[in-house]
């Protein structure tokens, strides 16, 4: 059964915080409260659009929901709560701060048939915690994670790299305790310098230089090898585009790219091509038969994958399009022929990262 989000943004209403990186207006595009009347004119406006045989969740983006005034929390659940007794919604998402929970909050969350709870955690990483004016230490992440698994609501984890003092190895520590968190779900965002944040300050005053493109897809590589290796869901992977977020516009600065998840995963798949080139001593060319879904992930961005396997080993990289399934690959290296999978792939991957 297909899954329907309905969006519901919230920005920055109830978070205690001004963390260094966030602007929730900008990202968001929404610069205005929202009241129960809004909820319910959302929801019934959405459901106009949605197949009835979808599974529908109502999703409560931006800010940290479970800090907003209790009463105010009750009342723009009630009305999504009325879609779930009607059966018309399935689940309830909402995201929040990890020091925004406590069993009084999940009592009255489960109460009002909240399914499924975001924290974002960003880094497990102390400094990076206090550099980026977060307010919490990494422990409250690990008590909130543990509650809200003991209440049976699932669990998502949102985390950021190239935060200030962020590095390589923060970034896979923070990734191996999402990990051992056991989450139902993450999502992965690069850090983006946005307009009226302490970021720009910060940037204004070369005091903070971003991570560029390539430095973080090379990150996110081993991120993702991680999540796939051990079968947590990434729901996503990059900053969503909007109308204001794109380089020049909110954004100013940092590793932006309309289609950031496509360029990692073309990235982990041209590493695999050549591990395959090196160890087979291929000389002339390399053909991938794959589902057409696939072909650009092959190529790459402006043919980014052809151009370095030319560049680099002389060999032309060709794709052939095949009524295969999406998640298979026929892989042609002169008179052999490796047959595998995207998630053979990814589980290949994972142990010549070393990660």
């Amino acid at each position: 059964m297909k899954k329907k989000i309905i969006p519901i943004f919230i920005p920055h209403q109830g978070c205690p915080h001004d963390c260094i990186f966030c602007n929730q207006k900008k990202i968001t595009g929404i610069e205005t409260s929202v009241t129960p009347n809004d909820v319910k004119n959302i929801i019934d406006e959405y459901l106009t659009t949605i197949d009835k045989d979808c599974s529908i969740e109502i999703a409560f983006f931006g800010g940290s929901f479970t800090a907003i005034e209790i009463n105010t929390q009750k009342s723009l659940l009630s009305v999504a709560k009325t879609y779930v007794e009607k059966g018309i919604v399935s689940d309830i998402r909402l995201s929040t701060r990890p020091d925004c929970i406590d069993d009084e909050i999940l009592t009255m969350l489960k109460q009002h048939k909240v399914t499924i709870i975001e924290l974002g955690v960003q880094s497990l990483d102390e400094e990076v915690l206090k550099e980026s004016i977060r307010g919490h230490e990494a422990k409250e992440v690990y008590t909130s994670a543990r509650l809200i698994k003991s209440y049976g609501i699932k669990l998502g984890l949102q985390m950021m790299i190239g935060l200030p003092t962020d590095t390589y190895e923060k970034c896979i520590y923070t990734a191996k305790e999402f990990v051992k968190m056991k989450p139902d779900f993450v999502r992965v965002y690069p850090t983006l310098v946005v307009k009226e944040t302490g970021l720009e300050n910060l940037l204004n005053k070369n005091l903070y230089k971003p991570f560029t493109l390539d430095e973080s897809i090379n990150i996110v590589k081993y991120i993702l090898a991680l999540f796939y290796k051990n079968n947590i869901n990434v729901i996503r992977v990059g900053l969503q585009s909007s109308e204001d977020i794109q380089i020049g516009k909110a954004i100013l600065s940092g590793p932006y790219h309309p289609a950031y998840r496509e360029l990692v995963e073309s990235r982990m798949i041209i590493d695999y091509i050549e591990d395959l080139v090196i160890k087979n001593n291929i000389k002339d060319s390399v053909i991938v038969e794959t589902n057409k879904k696939n072909i650009s992930k092959i190529i790459g961005n402006k043919k980014s994958n052809l151009n370095y396997m030319k560049s680099k080993y002389n060999i032309n990289l060709k794709t052939l399009e095949k009524n295969l399934d999406i998640d298979k690959l026929n892989i042609i290296l002169d008179d052999t022929v490796v047959r595998t999978t995207i998630k053979e792939i990814y589980d290949y991957l994972y142990e010549i990262y070393d990660i």
